[in-house]
């Protein structure tokens, strides 16, 4: 049987995919790989470490994305992380704002390959195989973007024993671009990550990039290992629904969006009496209904009505049935 552990992965993302959106997403789906915010390894080695890789164990399967660039560094981080129970260790060579590239870390690290190497060796080394060590990158950086480019970082980091590389079909531009740009402005290229598999079949190949939908995720599955999805899968969490069945083959029927609310009140409630505000937890449940009619009043419902003082639980069980008025409607633009 095919290993599907990477099939369908949901992205690191800086501010959004903390413990709060990653256990609301696992609710989502059952099978789906979530990932860490970027956690870089000095705040690992110096910081809170209960605060910043603490999770709730339904997490699994969970992976730790680490930003750094010091192998001693990013082996301690990586080893702390594997002693949390995280099911994987990311190191990102693909962020591309100007704070990551001057700690010198995230996208620009494709410019040195060698130095990755020497990274995920001394990750690998220091979980001691008990779970694997990836890589997050782009297809080029700059003028370093050729397909020679990509192949030799590919080469030079599987020799040091990455077996996993989740590649966003972009180059970034470093220069002259903003993080955000970096996300549409540079055209995608999936034929040029299908090739990299086809050249590299022994390696597992995750694409990200782009990505909106079940059915294109279902499309790039035939030409590579796994689908990465980001910000669609966060403004839209309701996709997320249809994975287990729709790509995991499972049987049991997805639950309905005021469902998944329902499974989320006693986390919010344990949440709220650790002094957690509701908005922290509500804001990554607003796109649950997007599309239907009523989405308005349910995001307002999560937006204006949960910052407010005192806000509690009744707001959630108003929008459960604010989404269950429009599970029932018919499906237009909201």
């Amino acid at each position: 049987m095919t290993d599907k552990k990477w099939t369908f992965c949901t992205a690191p993302m800086m501010d959004w995919t903390d413990r709060h959106c990653r256990f609301f997403h696992r609710v989502l789906s059952r099978r789906a790989r979530l990932y860490t915010e970027m956690v870089t390894s000095g705040a690992i080695m110096f910081g809170d470490r209960e605060r910043l890789l603490g999770f709730d164990g339904s997490e699994h399967p969970v992976a730790l994305q680490l930003g750094g660039s010091d192998p001693l560094e990013l082996a301690r981080a990586a080893e702390i992380g594997a002693g949390f129970g995280y099911d994987e260790i990311n190191l990102n060579c693909g962020c591309p704002s100007d704070r990551v590239q001057s700690g010198r870390f995230g996208a620009c690290l494709m410019a040195e390959p060698e130095l990755v190497g020497k990274c995920v060796a001394a990750m690998k080394s220091a979980v001691g195989g008990q779970i694997p060590v990836t890589v997050k990158n782009r297809i080029g950086i700059d003028e370093q973007d050729s397909e020679a480019d990509l192949t030799r970082f590919i080469e030079t980091v599987a020799a040091a024993g990455c077996e996993i590389f989740i590649v966003h079909a972009r180059k970034a531009w470093l220069k002259g671009l903003s993080p955000r740009e970096n996300r549409d402005v540079p055209p995608l290229d999936y034929d040029r990550v299908y090739r990299l598999k086809a050249a590299f079949p022994e390696l597992t190949i995750v694409i990200n990039g782009g990505i909106e939908t079940i059915e294109q995720s279902a499309m790039h599955l035939e030409r590579v290992d796994g689908v990465m999805l980001g910000r669609a899968a966060y403004k839209n969490p309701a996709l997320l629904l249809e994975v287990d069945a729709a790509l995991y083959d499972e049987t049991a029927a997805p639950l309905l969006p005021h469902e998944a609310l329902e499974r989320m009140l006693p986390f919010i409630e344990r949440e709220l009496e650790r002094g957690t505000r509701l908005s922290a937890i509500a804001r990554h449940m607003i796109g649950l209904v997007n599309g239907r009619p009523g989405a308005r009043q349910f995001r307002r419902l999560l937006t204006e009505e949960c910052v407010k003082p005192g806000a509690g639980l009744d707001i959630i069980h108003a929008a459960i049935e604010a989404a269950r008025r429009a599970e029932e409607a018919p499906s237009l633009a909201a």
